[in-house]
């Protein structure tokens, strides 16, 4: 544990990703005390640019709204759609994964067969089908979004599971008596964490992409504040108030490429036989 703390912190793109998470993370928590007001609430004429009036660093949107509020308020959004839809998508893949793996034969082809259903369809297709079909809230569109996620999962679970289920170990397991579940949950599923864990910090920054796509096309909960949604209210916009859009959109970005950052320095991490030399 202690060498791979090591390798992750000597991986520079990891550290920086880690101190960019932070701070978002940081403004997410603290947002309602350093904007206590309501991201909706009018305050100035609508179209004020950037650092142009005290008090409103980022200016207004069209409706005269803070963009600094917005943007604080929308950071705990966007950070709740990706972790939670990307939890849901663990407590669905891994279970469906590691049954495949461990039992193969018949549950195997007809889990599996079932994974492959999900992944035939675009991922971002099926989200705006379920969104269309339910209402468009924010308990939708992290279920939504955590319905497209799971197939990779499963898959990644499987092979885990089918490459250490023939060990010393589980089979030690088994001739002591253990039960299916115990031997899952106990022997196989927490020597797999590894991949996993990789998998889930790359989900969280997809998840966020995802949710702000879908509130750019209007999918999104029209009652939260959130990044997707301040880029969607200010597509009409683009060239005459550039900033509306751009600030969020730069938001998304950091976001999304420290979560990758933070992904490939865990590999590296926790997999020292693909760890990079140091830089």
């Amino acid at each position: 544990m202690l060498d791979g703390f090591k390798r992750f912190a000597r991986n520079r793109g990891a550290a920086i990703g880690l101190v960019i998470l932070l701070f978002v993370i940081l403004t997410a928590i603290l947002g309602p005390l350093l904007y206590p007001d309501s991201p909706w609430k009018m305050v100035q004429r609508p179209f004020l640019p950037p650092f142009t009036m005290d008090g409103l660093p980022l200016g207004t949107d069209a409706l005269g709204r803070d963009v600094m509020a917005g943007l604080v308020h929308g950071a705990r959004i966007s950070l709740l759609v990706g972790l939670v839809s990307t939890v849901v998508a663990l407590l669905i893949g891994v279970p469906i994964g590691a049954l495949a793996g461990y039992f193969g034969g018949f549950i195997d082809d007809a889990l599996m067969r079932f994974t492959e259903f999900f992944q035939t369809i675009p991922s971002f297709a099926l989200a705006i089908v379920l969104l269309a079909i339910f209402q468009p809230s924010l308990f939708y569109v992290i279920l939504a979004i955590a319905i497209v996620s799971w197939p990779p999962v499963a898959r990644l679970v499987r092979g885990e599971v089918l490459s250490l289920r023939s060990r010393e170990y589980v089979e030690a397991a088994m001739l002591s008596g253990q039960g299916t579940l115990q031997i899952i949950t106990r022997q196989i599923l927490p020597n797999a964490l590894p991949p996993i864990i990789v998998l889930a910090s790359l989900m969280v920054a997809t998840a966020i992409l995802l949710e702000s796509s879908l509130s750019f096309l209007g999918l999104g909960d029209p009652n939260v504040m959130s990044w997707g949604y301040m880029i969607g209210t200010a597509r009409t916009v683009m060239r005459t108030a550039w900033w509306l859009s751009f600030i969020p959109g730069v938001a998304i970005l950091l976001t999304v490429l420290a979560m990758n950052l933070i992904g490939e320095g865990l590999n590296d991490a926790l997999n020292p036989r693909l760890s990079r030399k140091s830089r």
